[in-house]
């Protein structure tokens, strides 16, 4: 007999950003919400951490009046809450926890885990305790929600991100098994640290254990977690056809569904808006970097950027360095290339000489000292895109047919520098370049083609993959996205074929370049949530089926 197709009637969801902007999950979950509150208005909760406390926060909306009957209670169990609405497309309900007093009793918690589930936290270091105080205190407020206000609703689910909110989820399958679980990991902590320490991921992935990876890696305890979450909710999720595999082998579990990460495009300027946001965004990368090299840049300049986590092979930016370098002397560039590389690195503040230059309309004709980077760091001797120009002599200079900067910090609209926001300066590139090791599935090059920007990305990343899967060949730059192919070993291949792709795009006429961002702004269009929800009801139809399963 066939299992019956289930929808739920209330959701939970919770992560370490729900209003609280640090990562690609943020972008994940905020910009999913409104069409989950299309179909399920006001039937669908977030529970994030109260990381703001009395401090305004700009993406909570706080209403006191919201649930007065709960919160009264829940006061009174001594959970510390505020509940309100994230201030974002959909606006859906909000409750923010404190989690700080928890920690006083965190051995009790942990040694539950290992009672019930053998989770391992005697290993704990870093942020291990923060993440799972939080996912306890979410899964507290889950239950008192539920057992207060949702007792009647047959069809509860509770869906968690990533490592740190996995605690939660195994406190609610132990508590209340009535809800549904669901656990979506966004990257495995272990294949992470495997590509990060440089070690091959790709070719012995079939050959590591996870568990024998994470104690060689001192992993232990967010890998144990993360395994034991995996095996024990109602449905495993992950963002990827590379990283389903990557749970199969170093998790030992198969993942139930594969939820892809979809996008809005309601903030992408359309029309004379889009010309105008467009100039805009390439007028004040002009006039920065004309401000920090002394060189005047015309609108033939080529601008090319990479963006996303200071993660410096697992993201490629080892790769776009060389890249960038072997660039100087490739004679098949067209165009001088102006290469951004917009990564957020331990800034200490933005250029003072810089800032003052900027204060004043004026074209330099001399560049300030040092011309590789807008924002001095900590530890700025030790960084590694400063170390790597200043080794291999790259220093700007006017008849360097390729410049580097460096942007380390958040682009938020407030850094000093350029005071715009990522998307409004995104606009304005020409092109993006995202040669990742690691990428599970890879926001940054979905917003570049969603804001008409070519983009080039690999093979080992999710959004590569996919890409690739939509066309049913190798994308190439023509198509608008070109999935360069990348394995454990053939890093020196990559950067060639990289600046190949540049040097093609280079040499094409302005006709020729609109039709490729047009072409990459309609399979941004092919990765809009309305397309992708239905994988999340289907995750939602396998985690009710499966805890009805478990209560007969």
């Amino acid at each position: 007999m066939a299992e019956k197709k289930l929808s739920p009637d209330f959701i939970f969801e919770s992560s370490w950003e729900v209003c609280n902007k640090v990562g690609g999950i943020y972008t994940v979950l905020s910009t999913r919400a409104k069409t989950l509150q299309e179909t399920n208005k006001d039937n669908l909760v977030f529970v994030g951490p109260d990381v703001w406390m009395n401090k305004e926060n700009p993406l909570f909306l706080e209403d006191k009046k919201l649930w007065p009957s709960w919160t009264k209670k829940a006061v009174e169990e001594g959970l510390r809450i505020r509940v309100g609405r994230w201030n974002i497309p959909g606006q859906p309900y909000v409750i923010l926890v404190d989690f700080t007093p928890y920690f006083a009793i965190k051995n009790d918690i942990y040694a539950a885990a290992w009672n019930y589930y053998q989770v391992d936290s005697l290993h704990a270091y870093g942020d291990y305790d923060e993440a799972c105080m939080f996912a306890y205190a979410a899964g507290l407020v889950v239950e008192s929600f539920y057992r207060h206000n949702l007792k009647k609703k047959k069809n509860v689910v509770y869906q968690v991100h990533e490592w740190m909110t996995c605690m939660g989820a195994l406190y609610i399958q132990q508590k209340v098994p009535q809800i549904a679980t669901i656990f979506t990991t966004h990257a495995t902590s272990i294949g992470r640290s495997i590509a990060g320490n440089r070690k091959p991921l790709y070719d012995y992935l079939w050959a590591y254990n996870g568990n024998q990876m994470a104690q060689e890696l001192n992993m232990e305890s967010k890998h144990s977690i993360e395994r034991q979450t995996a095996h024990n909710v109602d449905c495993f999720t992950t963002v990827s056809d590379v990283t389903a595999n990557e749970c199969k082998e170093l998790l030992d579990k198969e993942c139930d569904a594969v939820l892809m990460n979809g996008f809005e495009q309601d903030f992408v300027p359309r029309g004379a808006k889009f010309t105008a946001a467009r100039e805009k965004a390439r007028k004040q990368i002009f006039r920065v970097a004309n401000a920090l090299t002394g060189v005047e840049f015309t609108d033939d300049t080529l601008v090319v950027a990479t963006s996303g986590r200071y993660e410096y092979k697992n993201k490629g930016i080892d790769v776009f360095l060389e890249t960038m370098y072997r660039g100087l002397y490739e004679q098949n560039l067209k165009r001088p290339v102006l290469a951004l590389i917009q990564v957020p690195g331990w800034m200490d503040s933005p250029r003072a000489d810089l800032k003052d230059r900027l204060r004043f309309d004026t074209v330099y004709d001399t560049p300030l000292v040092d011309p590789l980077y807008t924002h001095t760091l900590h530890n700025q001797e030790h960084d590694g895109v400063i170390n790597f120009l200043h080794s291999h002599g790259m220093h700007n200079n006017k008849d360097s047919q390729v410049k580097v900067i460096f942007v380390p910090c958040y682009l938020d609209g407030n850094d000093g520098i350029f005071d715009m926001p990522y998307y409004d300066l995104l606009i304005g590139n020409d092109l993006a370049v995202y040669p990742s090791y690691y990428e599970p599935w890879g926001y940054t090059p979905l917003e570049a083609v969603a804001f008409h920007v070519p983009c080039i990305t690999t093979s080992v990343s999710g959004f590569g993959m996919w890409a690739n899967k939509e066309l049913g060949r190798a994308s190439k730059i023509q198509d608008g996205v070109e999935v360069i192919v990348r394995n454990d070993y053939n890093f020196s291949e990559v950067v060639d074929n990289v600046l190949t792709s540049i040097a093609q795009y280079s040499s094409l006429d302005s006709k020729k370049q609109d039709a490729v961002r047009k072409k990459a702004s309609k399979l941004a269009e092919k990765a809009l949530w309305k397309h992708f929800i239905s994988y999340y009801y289907e995750a939602y139809n396998i985690a009710l089926n499966n805890r009805n399963k478990r209560l007969k």
